[in-house]
């Protein structure tokens, strides 16, 4: 597996909006299932799924890979049911490529995410029911904590029965291996913004030591599954957002030989590209950096020019499910009653099956009645949005013509809203809260 054709264009004029180096660049991720053209957008097909939409659907609206989580994957139906299915891209019958994540966000956010009631994105004073501030290891009231790290793995509980399991480093590789994604990402330790700068280190250090032992149990299963297709290790970098954490972790993990690297963690929104360009100056130049879980417009044009080369969210079709469709002028939602009897597409112009063949009258029905369908065709042409709008930011970074479509495109989605540029995200987000 390896990145190739790593074409900036022209450097002239070619700086991001606070002035710094561009670090978009095009390229190709090679796997066994096919080849990814980058930047693109990585669907989420959490539990081998898409939710509501095929397989067969996601190839037609463009989609080149898609990713699954070995933690649901793990607890429902079981990593041997794939392995023995030959894999998850012919469990689910997709014929493209496949990524799993390793389940560290999932679990740790049993233990970590239990123990404040955060939004990730916005860093305040932390505090408890009593007035109190809250410290690493306190438990938000009324959360019983799920998931308990130590140096060694986590023990945690099931979300769906309450049974008790344990992942290392060994067993997420183990589970990895059996779900047979082209690529997956090694054990991490997830923290949230509201965690010391001791606790970071200390966690940023347990996160080393398991991702040598994730490199080695992985040559381990490779040598020992020989035959079958090989399986790309990605690193996951954490660090929050100190960047001394993130650049040593971006050393570290760049020695040991991972294929690719993720980054995590809990990111503010105003420091998403600051964060991203330090990880690119610091990884190996012919290695593919994937960013989890972001999918707002703005965030993704940001992590494209500070180096990221792909993305995945859950949220075109978690929003999809709630009648909020994507537009070229932004959002709206389609059971609104001004819907009722608009029979125009839901966006002139817009190249998806749902546009095609459906109206904006019709959507709002099948909301108001509660159908199935209607989460769908809403994920559909959302999906179908993201995945056009990334294709296209790769197309004009090729050309020469990146920067005036990026302003373009975000001038138009956010006009209704007051960001202080085209590329400078309004609210708060996280850049490892949407992972699925």
């Amino acid at each position: 597996m390896a990145e190739t054709d790593d074409a900036r264009g022209t450097r002239d004029a070619r700086e991001r909006n606070d002035g710094g180096e561009f670090l978009g660049r095009t390229g190709v991720i090679t796997t066994p299932h096919g080849s990814i053209a980058t930047p693109a957008f990585i669907p989420v097909g959490t539990q081998a799924t898409v939710k509501a939409v095929l397989p067969e659907s996601m190839a037609e609206l463009g989609a080149q890979a898609l990713l699954a989580n070995a933690y649901h994957l793990y607890l429902q139906p079981g990593p041997e049911v794939l392995d023995a299915a030959g894999g998850l891209g012919a469990f689910m019958n997709w014929p493209g490529p496949t990524f799993t994540d390793s389940g560290g966000f999932q679990v740790m956010s049993l233990g970590s995410g239990f123990k404040k009631v955060i939004d990730m994105g916005t860093v305040t004073d932390a505090v408890g029911a009593d007035g109190r501030p809250v410290g690493d290891d306190d438990v938000a009231a009324g959360k019983e904590r799920m998931a308990d790290v130590d140096d060694d793995g986590v023990t945690f509980k099931s979300h769906l029965n309450g049974d008790l399991h344990r992942f290392t480093p060994e067993v997420s590789m183990r589970v990895q291996h059996q779900l047979g994604a082209d690529i997956m990402f090694a054990f991490d330790e997830l923290t949230t913004l509201y965690n010391s700068r001791g606790y970071q280190e200390r966690a940023l250090e347990r996160t080393r030591l398991w991702a040598l032992r994730c490199v080695e149990e992985h040559r381990r299963l490779t040598e020992q599954r020989a035959g079958k297709p090989y399986q790309a290790l990605f690193g996951v970098i954490q660090g929050a957002q100190y960047e001394d954490l993130r650049r040593k972790a971006c050393r570290d993990l760049g020695a040991m030989g991972f294929d690719g690297f993720g980054l995590g963690g809990a990111l503010e929104k105003e420091n998403l590209g600051t964060i991203v360009r330090w990880c690119a100056e610091e990884l190996p130049e012919a290695k593919p950096r994937h960013l989890l879980g972001i999918s707002e417009p703005d965030d993704i044009f940001v992590a494209i020019e500070n180096g990221a080369d792909t993305f995945d969210c859950v949220s075109p079709t978690r929003v999809a499910r709630t009648s909020a469709v994507y537009s070229p002028d932004g959002r709206f939602n389609v059971s609104n009653a001004r819907f009722k009897t608009d029979f125009s597409p839901l966006v002139d112009g817009c190249d998806c099956y749902t546009c095609a063949h459906y109206t904006r009258a019709y959507l709002h029905h099948l909301f108001k009645a509660k159908e199935r369908l209607a989460a769908t065709l809403a994920s559909i042409h959302n999906e179908r949005f993201i995945v056009r709008m990334v294709d296209t930011a790769r197309e004009t970074i090729a050309s020469g013509d990146y920067f005036a479509y990026r302003d373009e495109f975000l001038g138009r989605y956010y006009a209704a809203r007051t960001p202080s540029g085209p590329a400078v995200s309004a609210g708060a987000a996280s850049a490892g809260k949407g992972r699925a």
